[in-house]
């Protein structure tokens, strides 16, 4: 007991100023995390080096979390062996011509590499390599165009196989199988939001329409992207189908998008492949890293009862599912412009997750939502990680970028308001795929 607060109540404290000084400070998340890990359990009279040494290794010691390498792996080998120019070039063809018609096939694009890779990251990277320079030779705004091309990135988290939704299931033990199908149809739903979104922006822009391609050359660009848009079709048929796992729909993607990349586009070597090995090495490391660092702080978490310390400050708020719902969204707001999408989920999805469905709301409903947020906390600033990804490769300012994204910004957020309103909007589908 320490100035009249019980054990666990210090924990929280300890919990919530340890997390924001070390960040503040600018120290990196997963030391943060152990840090963070290590001050609860010294509070709780449970300091063990040992402990705290087993729960690093536990937290990368999942044969789930295989997935998340392998979908990163992917998603490099898509861009370095011509799977995602493809798909743009495809998109192009048929609905370039419209005015306005790289918006679309920025939309497009992103709706398809988003079945294929689940990162954001790298699908955003992809888009905006090829579409900025595009859209600044065709005359459009750059700040709209950027901001578009980054709200598109994060449909990536959303739409099946997702990085995101394999933490998320890791971390709080929810079927990784129905979080994936419980992105199909919201993912489409961003899709069309942003189709609205960027046809209301067009009222706004002068540009001109260009000339339809002959339908011979649309159908030769489809023909060349046949083995890009067969892939999002073979992981989740075999997911849904049972032919095999989340995790191992990572090392088939990866697999097929190697194939692909060497044997059929031929546009990958072994030189390049040495870098994309080690750029997909890096990415991993600093997420498995976060994934270890974060175990130590929710074992500590749990061992503080931190999830019902919540409920029983909550009160009466549990028994309003929707009012709980909103209350929590806004929290995840908030925690999303301040933090990324994987400390996100990593630290904060063990807290509220129990507090969710003790209040009735459906874990898989819940851990769509929590992804959501996360999701457009990426193109939210002050850290916004996609916006500076847009930002870099546009060689950009950044206020510029964040002027852009903000009518984007708005349609996500009266998305997240219908799907808090309806759940039965993601709940429904699931249940039929099922």
């Amino acid at each position: 007991m320490m100035m009249g607060l019980s054990n666990e109540a210090l924990a929280f404290v300890i919990f919530c100023l340890g997390m924001l000084v070390l960040m503040g400070m600018g120290m990196p998340m997963a030391f943060a995390l152990v840090l963070t890990g290590a001050a609860m359990a010294w509070s709780l009279d449970f300091w063990d080096t040992q402990l705290l040494a087993q729960n690093l290794v536990a937290g990368v010691d999942s044969f789930p979390l295989l997935a998340v390498p392998f979908f990163i792996l992917a998603g490099e080998l898509m861009n370095a062996g011509g799977i995602s120019r493809r798909i743009i070039t495809m998109a192009q063809a048929w609905v370039g011509h419209i005015r306005g018609g790289l918006g679309f096939v920025a939309i497009g694009a992103a709706v398809l590499m988003a079945s294929m890779s689940g990162s954001a990251l790298a699908d955003t990277a992809a888009l905006a390599t090829i579409l900025l320079p595009m859209m600044r030779a065709h005359g459009y705004p750059m700040h709209t165009s950027a901001g578009l091309i980054a709200s598109g990135g994060i449909i990536a988290p959303i739409i099946p196989p997702s990085m995101p939704f394999v933490i998320y299931g890791v971390t709080t033990n929810t079927s990784i199988s129905a979080l994936f199908l419980s992105g199909i149809v919201p993912g489409l739903i961003m899709g069309l939001g942003l189709i609205v979104a960027w046809k209301l922006q067009l009222r706004k822009i002068d540009l001109p329409a260009g000339i339809a391609l002959p339908m011979k050359e649309r159908l030769s660009a489809t023909v060349k992207a046949f083995w890009a848009v067969l892939m999002p079709f073979i992981i989740i048929g075999g997911m849904k189908s049972g032919l095999f796992t989340p995790t191992e729909a990572a090392v088939v993607a990866a697999f097929y998008a190697l194939v692909i990349a060497f044997f059929i586009h031929r546009e990958l070597s072994l030189t390049e492949l040495h870098g994309v090995l080690v750029r997909a090495a890096k990415t991993t490391a600093v997420v498995m890293f976060l994934c270890a660092g974060a175990q130590v702080a929710s074992y500590m978490i749990t061992l503080a009862d931190l999830p019902g310390t919540l409920t029983g400050w909550l009160g009466t708020l549990i028994e309003s599912p929707r009012l709980l719902m909103a209350v929590m969204m806004v929290t995840l707001v908030l925690i999303g412009t301040a933090l990324d999408l994987t400390p996100t989920i990593l630290i904060f999805a063990p807290v509220m997750l129990p507090i969710a469905v003790k209040a009735g709301i459906d874990p898989v409903y819940f851990g769509l939502m929590f992804v959501l947020n996360g999701a457009i906390g990426l193109i939210t600033p002050p850290v916004g990680t996609v916006l500076n990804v847009v930002a870099g490769v546009g060689r950009m300012p950044m206020h510029e970028v964040i002027k852009g994204v903000n009518p984007f910004l708005l349609t996500y957020t009266l998305i997240l308001i219908l799907f808090t309103l309806f759940p039965q909007i993601v709940i429904a589908p699931v249940a039929w795929m099922r």
